[in-house]
């Protein structure tokens, strides 16, 4: 092994060091209460490291929701390997996005966090690659709707524009969860999601299905 390839391990090596000390710490005290400092210390490096790899807390969250966005495409993308309906997939992406948001909370919290934030807090670069594998997501929405339209289950709509007020009617259904106990008190959470998701598939059907 050469000198080069080496340091590029070590490199690597460290990077990942960081974010797995920055996963166990979001994970247990969740964003606003990690901090480089912390994150320095549960690596066991000094702060100016973090830095070298790291331009802020923010970009090693980036990272992590990278991670996040990776889990929930190849949970979408199994769905859509599987031998269902384009109705029946679009029902199961529901429910993988809903069980998503509780079984992988941080990842979900991550993904929020930036989503929320009005302003781009890194360069463009990391930006587009971020938006890149949310795009990867929205594509296999776009070929569910796609499939349907093809075999006249679903009526003629413009694929691309429903994928993304599918993927917008999850997130933000998915929201509705901390209102549970005040505006939708008497009403469990998981059956308004299910129920709205429904309420979707059934207006892209034609009269004929």
């Amino acid at each position: 092994m050469g000198l080069k390839e080496r340091r590029e391990r070590e490199k690597e090596a460290r990077k990942g060091q960081i974010l797995t000390a920055a996963r166990n710490l979001l994970f247990k005290k969740g964003i606003q209460a990690t901090s480089i400092n912390q994150i320095a210390r549960k690596a066991e490096l000094g702060v100016g490291t973090i830095y070298f790899y790291y331009q802020s807390k923010e970009e090693i969250f980036y990272w992590l929701q990278e991670e996040g966005l990776d889990i929930l495409f190849k949970t979408i993308d199994a769905i859509g390997g599987e031998d269902f309906p384009p109705d029946e997939k679009l029902r199961r992406t529901g429910s993988a996005y809903l069980e998503f948001s509780n079984e992988h909370k941080d990842y979900f919290d991550i993904i929020n966090y930036f989503l929320a934030t009005p302003t781009v807090i890194l360069g463009a670069e990391m930006k587009q690659r971020i938006d890149r594998k949310g795009s990867r997501i929205l594509e296999l929405i776009e070929q569910f709707v796609h499939a349907g339209i093809k075999d006249g289950r679903f009526r003629s709509v413009d694929s691309k524009k429903w994928a993304v007020m599918f993927w917008g009617a999850l997130h933000g259904l998915t929201q509705f969860k901390k209102l549970e106990d005040t505006v939708l008190e008497g009403e469990e959470h998981h059956r308004i999601f299910h129920y709205a998701v429904e309420q979707l598939i059934e207006g892209l059907k034609t009269t004929t299905v």
